[in-house]
């Protein structure tokens, strides 16, 4: 259990011994496009984020997509988007949409080198629970980003909320009253304006309904090193893709496998 704590920071404090060298020059940062956690800041005015993320673990063979639209409403104080979830699960043989989330984000502080950004979520009911993609209830969640620019060349963001779904069912439709927590924490290493060198530590604890209306927990943790990219365009588009390879320990050692990210950002008008 130890290497869960020593090799995140091993290559956290290797990061950012490479930001000491030389960062007095301003860069232009890539700010909101996070693979595993969320950053705290929300979508500029006027700007509208379109995001996509597939990863593929091989020990499980299960599969998950996910695509997130981000809007200003009207300003950046707040913000509404959406999370519309796809999953396969191999064990069951079973491929469809989940719980979509419906969520808002206020941005409390923006200022300086810090930022954080509170998000509520509602959790609509529109997976099949039967399938085990659901749980045919409204759920809700909380998540707590907050983002501290550490140099010019690197920022660290950290990650702590919780979920709560009242009368959950499974797929044999045993019903119980679940909770969750899931934590984080990231480094960003802007090797030039549109390159970052990332490295993300992510974990959940999430009960899952049982027998009788009991309940069992699962964890899960993943070290997740990766890169990203942008491409802007003239008219105002930025294009992010990145890619990453979760690699479970603790709880989830022995599993790994890959990440693709996707998002377009661009203005409204």
């Amino acid at each position: 259990m130890r290497f869960i704590g020593v090799l995140p920071c091993l290559v956290l404090a290797g990061l950012i011994l490479l930001s000491r060298s030389g960062y007095a020059q301003e860069v232009k940062k890539i700010q909101d496009n996070s693979f595993l956690l969320e950053e705290a800041y929300n979508q500029e005015d006027g700007v509208v984020q379109h995001i996509q993320v597939f990863q593929y673990l091989k020990k499980s063979k299960d599969w998950q997509y996910a695509f997130t639209q981000e809007w200003p409403v009207p300003k950046q104080a707040h913000q509404f988007s959406y999370t519309i979830p796809a999953a396969h699960l191999h064990d069951n043989d079973t491929t469809g949409i989940g719980d979509i989330l419906l969520n808002y984000r206020y941005q409390a502080i923006m200022q300086d080198r810090v930022a954080l950004s509170p998000r509520f979520s509602l959790i609509l009911p529109t997976g099949d629970y039967k399938k085990g993609l659901g749980t045919d209830t409204v759920g809700y969640q909380v998540n707590l980003p907050l983002s501290v620019e550490l140099s010019d060349k690197m920022v660290t963001h950290w990650n702590i909320g919780g979920t709560f779904t009242p009368r959950a069912k499974d797929s044999a439709a045993e019903k119980a009253n679940l909770r969750g927590f899931n934590y984080g924490v990231s480094l960003i290493y802007l090797a030039s304006e549109n390159f970052n060198l990332m490295l993300e530590t992510a974990g959940t604890s999430t009960e899952t309904a049982g027998i009788n209306g009991l309940s069992t927990t699962e964890s899960t943790f993943f070290i997740n090193p990766g890169v990203r990219f942008a491409v802007n365009f003239n008219s105002g588009l930025q294009v992010v893709p990145g890619f990453s390879i979760p690699i479970g320990i603790g709880p989830s050692e022995g599993e790994y496998g890959g990440l693709l990210y996707l998002s377009f950002e661009h203005p409204l008008f």
